[in-house]
């Protein structure tokens, strides 16, 4: 009884087997069969290589959350040559709530504003790179996870000017950092520059803003306003910059880091004050932190996935191949067997011929049924 049982088991799964097994002998080969299965076979191996490359790639998943962080501190690394010497200007930060930072974390450092041909090789790649930034802007996944080297340092050249760099602590409210004359000095209602001293004819807020970003220092990322230069024809000259911080939280398989992207406005005019146009000269940047913060991730396509679309490549490939060979060979089929059947209808028939075979027919008819009579009649 168990034996039985087994076998109707074991014959109940062969009928549900979707896979039947054809014998060898039953199994024809033809080249046109071996033809489309060689092309079946190049497209896999091709489509599968790239398919391979595919899941080596990366990409970049954007997802936007509000800023919930207050408490903590910005940091503002700057990196600014102005076309003045360092004991004519000064730099530092006034925020919203009217607290002055000082700019202890900035180094004056003189030097030549004139670049020298590798330098300005450099600078012109980096405008290159903006430019193209703001066509496409798919570009900014590949900065994310790639480095850009750091710019050639300055060539000996007579020092007339004054590169300000380093890095300040601020409060993470709306702000203005500016560059203007004379040394800050705190004041009961904000701050003053002593630029009583400074004559006018040396005024020149010519500048080159090297770097400008918010937040950790991340090799790679190219800030909106790095490699720009503005050049003053007038020595009393007003240059403003106004930005909108975006909070960014970058997670890649390099780096994890909390960073800021920004964007910005530009407005510059020239200080004349019988013409009604008053201010103060210098470099001006006005910023303002968005709400919003941005969390950058790099995603890569997980090996599941990658191995059914594998399978899916192959058995789309085998299964289309094979019935376009089906289709083309009934086709070829139908279009052989109405040529011949053209071919034989075009034949003539001799008409002795056809007389003939009429004839013998008969006779044979006859002599079948006399046969059949006889048989009967024993």
């Amino acid at each position: 009884m168990r034996r039985l049982t087994k076998k109707k088991a074991l014959n109940l799964v062969k009928e549900l087997d979707a896979f039947p097994k054809v014998p060898e002998s039953y199994v024809e080969s033809t080249a046109s069969g071996g033809t489309v299965s060689l092309i079946a076979f190049t497209f896999m191996a091709a489509l599968a290589f790239l398919e391979f490359f595919v899941y080596r790639d990366t990409w970049m998943k954007y997802e936007y959350e509000v800023d919930k962080d207050f408490t903590s501190k910005l940091r503002i690394n700057v990196d600014i040559t102005v076309a003045m010497k360092c004991q004519y200007i000064g730099a530092d930060v006034l925020d919203l709530a009217e607290t002055m930072v000082a700019s202890d974390g900035l180094e004056y450092e003189p030097v030549n504003f004139e670049l020298s041909p590798q330098q300005r090789l450099w600078q012109l790649t980096l405008l290159h790179i903006q430019e193209r930034l703001r066509l496409e802007h798919s570009l900014q996944d590949v900065l994310f996870k790639s480095a850009i080297k750091i710019a050639p340092e300055d060539s000996p050249a007579p020092l007339n000017a004054c590169r300000i760099h380093g890095h300040l602590y601020v409060n993470k409210v709306a702000g203005n950092f500016h560059i203007t004359v004379g040394k800050s000095i705190p004041h009961p209602r904000g701050h003053a520059h002593l630029a009583a001293l400074v004559s006018h004819d040396s005024f020149n807020f010519s500048h080159r803003i090297n770097h400008l970003s918010f937040g950790e220092m991340i090799p790679g990322i190219i800030s909106t306003l790095d490699g720009t230069e503005k050049v003053s024809p007038e020595s009393n000259h007003m240059f403003q910059y106004f930005i909108t911080i975006v909070p960014t939280k970058l997670n890649t398989y390099k780096i994890a880091a909390d960073t800021h992207q920004y964007s910005v406005t530009e407005r510059e005019r020239v200080i004349n004050h019988a013409l009604g146009s008053h201010g103060v000269s210098g470099i001006f940047m006005k910023y303002d932190i968005s709400s919003l913060m941005i969390r950058v991730t790099e995603q890569h396509m997980p090996l599941w996935q990658f191995l059914v679309r594998l399978c899916g490549i192959i058995g789309g490939i085998f299964s289309t191949t094979g019935m376009l060979h089906g289709v083309v060979g009934f086709l070829v089929d139908v279009i052989c067997c109405r040529l011949q059947m053209g071919i034989y209808r075009n034949l003539k028939v001799n008409p002795t011929v056809a007389l003939l075979t009429s004839t013998m027919s008969h006779q044979i008819l006859l002599t079948f049924y006399y046969s059949c009579d006889e048989i009967l009649c024993i």
